[in-house]
């Protein structure tokens, strides 16, 4: 069932229905732009172009752009100068939400945790006094 939201970029309201984010009328504008974008990369001298320089001449912006290489409208194996940012440093990626170095970092904290929860356990564990009473009655 469609449910009513504003469009996040001209606040319209409009029927959500898990495909598109915003209203019609801007998804019109975001094709608009995404056809120009693509004639853009299709020729050759500017299939490697940075996101700087495509938004510089086609004036879709950054967000747009990164929204289109997420949603896999735009492969960065075809575009080399294409990604977008890590959701933890921010540096540019192809695919998953976090970079190399991120999940590197991740899992070296991860380690040194559970080792840390070890180390607490067996000292914990050789610290615990049991009383045993042995009384005759």
């Amino acid at each position: 069932m469609a449910e009513l939201r504003n469009c996040p970029k001209c606040d319209a309201i409009f029927n959500f229905n898990g495909l598109r984010d915003v209203c019609p009328k801007c998804h019109k504008e975001e094709e608009e732009l995404f056809e120009e974008v693509y004639r853009f990369l299709r020729k050759r001298e500017n299939r490697a172009a940075s996101i700087e320089r495509i938004t510089e001449v086609t004036g879709a912006s950054a967000g747009l752009l990164h929204k289109w290489v997420r949603k896999r409208r735009l492969h960065p194996a075809q575009f080399p100068g294409l990604g977008y940012p890590c959701d933890n440093c921010g540096s540019l990626i192809v695919q998953g939400k976090i970079c190399r170095s991120c999940t590197e970092n991740i899992q070296s904290d991860l380690k040194q945790h559970e080792s840390n929860m070890e180390f607490r356990k067996a000292v914990s564990d050789q610290n615990k006094k049991t009383y045993l009473s042995s009384r005759d009655r």
